[in-house]
């Protein structure tokens, strides 16, 4: 390890290691810790350069008997997560989410500072935050790779560390939590870290409530909280009291595109689950303030309310107990399929908000003012952020399954067939029967399947309150007909349009027109009346990389999103950008405060939704602290997008990227899409056919089980060429595009200047940079070495491993650095340290995949797991994976 690294973090990682070892030791004895360290050893060394020691690892790892390799993964497996733990934990006593560029960290007081030199008022400050509309949207993608049991225990590790590093003055303190320490990581260790069968969409929406239940619940009264006491500061004014700059919503139960597992049941049980879990924390909230809220002096407004009573507050808080209780026992007994007969219930925000501003009011205006801002205040910041169902669901279907609906409707009613009608037609059908009074769809209509599960989805929208749902997305949509058929169908089912509409335009085609979809969309006064003057568009990240190559990809992102800001600004709509990103760089993923600000101006006008998914929500989410700087990240970034805007880009710099991005889609669809060997080759050399048997989350891998690279999700397409250290989809293009600039006069100056003065370049080229060095030629040739026999195939291998030379090359040149990562020493020792424990587990999984496929896929159960757990302790290893 190196010697820079911060002594806590190093020492962290020993102490957990160490326990590890005992653990070990104590299970498989001394000689299995021996063969450990040999392998440990040996990668270590290869690292440092010693190629005979790589050989040694190799042939030592493949000499191991079968009894033996399961027993190896898991031990490099936990390893990793371990140490993930102790840089999890440093993040988070050092403040420190995202070591990305030094002083790139974003501070809200230093921030605050800047605004008001730049000639915004106070006022502004307030008015903006107040204003602020971000949504942190949850999602289920099946990346999150460690069991929520063991997720448990990982977050009880860390809370040792923390009361052993507190412990100086108190040895018995520290000796207790260094043995619950070694109690918790021997617990992990005789648990199996994979799931026997995938996660329902019931299960993952439950996961999601446990990140609020144990973590958010209470990061968000903290970080309101703090803004309230700089805002204080900076301002002289408070935050106000239904503020709620940020808010989350999920796609946990309502993400039903390419996964027949969410259904309308799924979804209404999902909404339950929410009203129930949201009254079971809110009454642990009013038992509490039932016993701190003793006094008697108050207002008038709250005597008339409570009548002659003693304790006020009190009688107050019993009321909204018995009703909060009664939400509690309504949504339990209607999960469990039982009638409810017990008393009103809680149905909206305002209904939990209004008894309690009450009480803050009357202790403000008896001059309680201390005890109004203390936990009564942190209740109510809960209220606005997370209403009464903790998060708003999202619901997305394919446009393709409401063009179904209505094919099968208008051939029923002898109209002809939807499908095959012109947009035009499509658009007047839609818009005569969003106008008339009279319904469409007949009440005793025997429709497919397939039909009727769309209509019952409907059908839980219209029956659910209007605040538990977020937005309807639509997935694959290029025209106004995709939108306006789910405002028929909303407006048919449930009597009016209840939701946002947001077309998520994701192909490089559809991404290049949605500009003048939603130019169309907007000119329709029919659709004006029901939208009013707000518009909501997603922009797809990892389809439209997969499908065009990173460069080409996020170029055509950014155009996309300068042209809605242009068209919505002309027609007088306030838009909301909703980002579709992964974890990884080929998803959009990313240090959130670099992605913001690199987005261009006006994109971000103190709203923006983003998604958050699979194992970056416990990176970011998973522990308080962690989620409070994650919090004010968000928050920071929003604001500064906001009021102190990055410039428009030189239109030279336009130019410059028409070209780069050009170059860069020919070259990645001449690989991926034209050359015959590619598919082949992915095939061979990736884990991709076994990862699908990894039961991750409740989607199917492939939209559907045969073609090509088409047919693969995104995820598993970019989680496969993680595994193997290739990492293509996020470079693949690049090194041509930038290289031919660089050949000519003028080129690398250009392209240094658009790094240093416009913050999407200068961003690109940061998460370039991180992404190749997690890369590793070596270790992708010898997954081809152990994998590939043909030699047309091998040679496809050789040449995409030296496009990646020539662009490590290219950019260090552009960066003008001797290797990567200078800048951000944090990343590049957390790859260091990790890479003796990863390289191991690559040899392991490159050894299992080729006994898998001799034995035809009948390897043994053990050798079976042995391969999944490889998947997952690389997934760890590297962190963002999907």
């Amino acid at each position: 390890m190196s010697d820079d690294l911060h002594e806590s973090l190093r020492d962290n990682v020993r102490v957990l290691g160490d326990s590890l070892g005992h653990t070990i030791a104590d299970d498989l004895g001394d000689a299995f810790v021996d063969k450990i360290e040999t392998i440990r050893a040996y990668a270590k060394r290869g690292r440092q350069g010693d190629v005979a020691s790589q050989r040694e690892l190799i042939e030592y790892l493949r000499g191991l008997p079968d009894h033996d390799l399961l027993p190896v993964t898991r031990a490099f497996n936990q390893f990793l997560n371990l140490a993930n733990i102790a840089e999890q934990h440093y993040r988070a006593r050092f403040r420190r989410v995202e070591d990305y560029k030094p002083g790139s960290q974003p501070v809200l007081g230093e921030l605050l500072g800047r605004i008001r030199e730049s000639g915004h008022s106070p006022r502004s400050i307030v008015e903006t935050l107040a204003g602020m509309r971000v949504e942190l949207v949850l999602t289920a993608h099946p990346t999150e790779v460690i069991r929520r049991t063991l997720i448990q225990k990982y977050d009880a590790i860390d809370e040792c560390l923390t009361l052993m590093e507190s412990a100086a003055d108190y040895p018995e303190k520290g000796s207790r939590a260094h043995a619950r320490l070694d109690e918790l990581i021997s617990q992990a260790w005789h648990t199996d870290e994979i799931r026997h069968e995938r996660p329902t969409p019931v299960d993952e929406a439950k996961w999601g409530f446990a990140v609020i239940e144990n973590s958010l619940w209470e990061a968000v009264p903290n970080f309101h909280r703090d803004l309230d006491n700089l805002l204080l500061e900076t301002a002289g004014e408070r935050l106000p009291l239904d503020a709620a700059p940020l808010r989350f919503a999920s796609w946990m139960g309502g993400d039903r595109d390419g996964n027949p597992n969410v259904t309308a049941k799924v979804t209404r049980e999902v909404l339950l689950l929410g009203r129930w879990m949201a009254a079971d924390l809110y009454l642990r909230d009013l038992e509490q303030l039932k016993g701190e809220l003793s006094m008697w002096k108050a207002n008038s407004a709250l005597k008339a309310e409570v009548g002659d009573e003693p304790e006020p507050y009190r009688a107050l808080l019993k009321r909204l107990i018995s009703r909060v209780e009664a939400t509690r026992d309504w949504a339990q007994a209607t999960l469990g399929g039982e009638k409810y007969d017990g008393g009103p219930i809680i149905e909206t925000r305002d209904q939990l908000y209004a008894p309690l501003l009450a009480c803050y009011r009357s202790l403000c205006d008896v001059g309680l003012d201390t005890i109004a801002n203390g936990v009564l205040l942190d209740t109510l910041r809960r209220i606005a952020v997370f209403g009464v169902t903790l998060a708003k669901l999202d619901v997305r279907q394919e446009a393709g399954r409401h063009a179904l609906v209505f094919d099968e409707l208008s051939d029923y009613l002898g109209l002809g067939h939807y499908r095959e009608w012109d947009e035009q037609k499509r658009q007047d059908f839609l818009l005569s029967e969003l106008e008339s009074p009279r319904p469409l769809i007949p009440r005793r209509w025997e429709c497919s399947t397939e039909t009727r599960e769309v209509i019952d989805t409907f059908r839980v929208i219209a029956n659910e309150h209007r605040e538990a749902l977020g937005t309807y997305i639509i997935s694959m949509a290029g025209q106004p007909s995709d939108v306006l058929a789910v405002a028929l169908l909303m407006k048919e089912i449930g009597g009016d349009v209840r939701l946002p509409i947001a077309p998520l335009f994701e192909t490089l085609d559809d991404l290049d027109n949605a500009g003048s979809a939603i130019d169309r969309l907007l000119s329709l006064p029919g659709y004006r009346r029901l939208a009013g003057d707000r518009q909501e568009v997603m922009i797809g990240y990892s389809d439209s990389a997969k499908d065009a190559g990173q460069l080409a990809a996020a170029w055509a992102q950014y155009r996309a999103q300068e042209t809605l800001v242009a068209i919505c600004d002309r027609h007088g709509v306030d838009l909301t950008l909703f980002h579709g990103r992964g974890g990884t760089v080929g998803r959009g993923g990313g240090p959130a405060h670099a992605a913001i600000l690199s987005q261009p101006p006006g994109s971000v006008n103190g709203s923006l939704r983003v998604t958050e998914q699979g194992e970056m929500i416990r990176f970011k989410f998973g522990q308080p602290d962690i989620a409070l700087r994650s919090m004010e990240i968000y928050a920071s970034a929003v604001l500064e997008a906001t009021l102190l805007p990055p410039p428009s880009p030189q239109p030279e710099w336009r130019q410059e990227m028409d070209r780069l991005a050009g170059i860069a889609h020919g070259a990645y669809v001449g690989v991926v899409r034209e050359n015959p060997d590619f598919v082949p080759y992915f095939r061979a050399v990736t884990p991709e056919e076994a990862l699908g048997r990894l039961p991750l989350g409740s989607r199917p891998a492939k939209r559907r089980q045969e073609g090509g690279v088409e047919s693969l999700r995104a995820i598993p397409w970019i989680f496969a060429w993680t595994q193997i250290r290739l990492m293509l989809p996020a470079w693949l293009g690049s090194g041509e595009a930038f290289a031919t600039r660089l050949e000519e006069e003028s080129g690398l100056q250009r392209l240094q200047e658009m790094r240093q003065h416009w913050p999407f370049f200068g961003t690109y080229l940061d998460m370039l940079e991180m992404l190749l060095a997690k890369a590793d030629i070596e270790i992708a040739a010898y997954y081809e070495h152990r994998l590939v026999d043909e030699p047309s195939l091998k040679a496809l291998g050789q040449q995409l491993r030296d496009r990646l030379r020539r662009l490590h090359g290219v950019l260090l040149e552009i960066l003008d650095q001797q290797e990567l990562l200078e800048g951000t020493p944090l990343i590049r020792q957390a790859i260091e340290v990790r890479n003796p424990y990863i390289d191991p587990l690559h040899g392991l999984q490159a050894e299992l995949l080729q006994r898998n496929r001799d034995a035809d896929g009948a390897i043994s159960p053990a050798l079976a797991r042995a391969l999944m757990v490889t998947m997952a302790g690389i997934a760890a290893g590297l962190r963002n994976t999907g």
